[in-house]
């Protein structure tokens, strides 16, 4: 099965151009006579002000600021599209916005920055946070991501979460944990190969460190990523000792290939075709492989099949097991709105993770995340998180 990446182009503009916007601002309020104006507005509005000032907290009981989040961009890293600006990326935070109201209820804002620099983006952010429950931050390019999402948590007390990084890695680790039951395999024993080392390589890598799995080689466009290498930037360098491997005995960086045998998993965050069936053939027996660049994976799933892989999972809709950030984002920030929980750590994303690989129930090859549809999903997401 393939997919037809302009499949639905013509529709979704003449969708969107129907709809002038895919996020409608409604009010709770009626105002129909001169009664309902002195209550939602002057002279009753000074009340509920006047006790905000007094006891702060009161912001999150009479104001909608508990249960709202700005989907924050630059536009300088939109889907598959690239550095296409602000403006052009405000269809995909509306549709973000979307999806956090129709699975996790959560109301949500498109927000487009034209400013760039990292302690830019920080400062525009942190003088809006007062209107707001959490930040979104999307399609932000990275390193600068990193920056801008540690120094923006430093400086406000609302949740910031990148959800490039920390949705992919929670609905990756979630696919793993169910992997690894179906093939009898233990987290400290799993051999990890990812390639791909920007924003969701690493924050993939680092989450799967955290739920145990000790052995993860990362390899970006040059290759391995190693402690001996001097063109790594920081965020590199902390997973660069975790892969137990060295530059090869004549100093030249190990690729792909020479990474890749005897390994039981492989996630591909990078490009299209950049693994053979050669390649999957001399991983371990029951390879468990996620090839997961879109539209067009790093293996085409058949291929792996064919190979010898017994669990295939990618970030397409078309084949079984989609990597989908909304299942996870959504009822991560339902939770952290509900418990008014300052910041995302490892223990929320851990949490969400276990919670969306539990709720598959019996997990098989062809199966081994729910779907996005599936009923109270973002619930027990935020429940999760919640008590973690």
């Amino acid at each position: 099965m393939t997919m037809d990446a302009g499949k639905y182009d013509q529709e979704a503009i003449d969708a969107h151009r129907s709809w002038r916007g895919k996020v409608d601002y409604s009010s709770k309020p009626t105002v129909a006579n001169l009664h309902d104006l002195s209550v939602v507005y002057t002279p009753g509005v000074a009340a509920p002000c006047l006790e905000i000032n007094k006891h702060p907290e009161q912001v999150w009981e009479l104001t909608g600021r508990g249960n709202l989040v700005a989907v924050v961009t630059d536009g300088t890293a939109v889907l598959g599209l690239g550095d296409i600006g602000p403006t052009a990326a405000l269809p995909v935070m509306e549709g973000k916005c979307v999806l956090f109201k129709e699975f996790a209820g959560v109301d949500a804002i498109a927000i487009a920055l034209d400013v760039h620099e990292p302690d830019q983006i920080v400062d525009v952010v942190a003088a809006i946070a007062p209107s707001l429950g959490g930040v979104n931050l999307e399609d932000i390019s990275a390193p600068r991501c990193f920056e801008i999402e540690r120094k923006l948590q430093e400086r406000v007390d609302i949740p910031i979460m990148h959800d490039d990084q920390h949705g992919t890695a929670v609905v990756a680790l979630a696919a793993v944990i169910n992997a690894l039951k179906i093939t009898n395999r233990t987290p400290g024993g799993t051999r990890t190969v990812i390639t791909g080392a920007g924003a969701s390589g690493i924050a993939v890598a680092s989450l799967l460190h955290s739920y145990g799995v000790e052995e993860i080689a990362l390899v970006d466009s040059k290759g391995l990523i190693v402690p001996e290498r001097e063109d790594i930037n920081l965020y590199k360098r902390e997973v660069a000792g975790w892969s137990g491997r060295s530059l090869n005995a004549d100093g030249s960086i190990p690729q792909i290939a020479d990474v890749l045998p005897e390994t039981d998993l492989y996630i591909g965050l990078s490009g299209p075709g950049l693994i053979s069936p050669a390649m999957i053939a001399s991983m371990n027996r029951e390879a468990l492989v996620f090839p997961m660049a879109n539209p067009t994976p790093e293996i085409m799933p058949h291929l792996a099949a064919e190979a010898g892989a017994a669990v295939i999972a990618t970030g397409r809709s078309d084949f079984p097991n989609q990597i989908n950030n909304a299942l996870a984002f959504p009822g991560i920030f339902r939770g952290l709105l509900d418990a008014k929980i300052p910041n995302v750590t490892d223990a929320h994303k851990l949490a969400a993770a276990e919670a969306i690989a539990n709720f598959v129930g019996e997990p098989s090859a062809d199966r081994i995340v729910p779907s996005i549809f599936d009923e109270g999903l973002g619930q027990a997401v935020a429940e999760a998180v919640k008590s973690s």
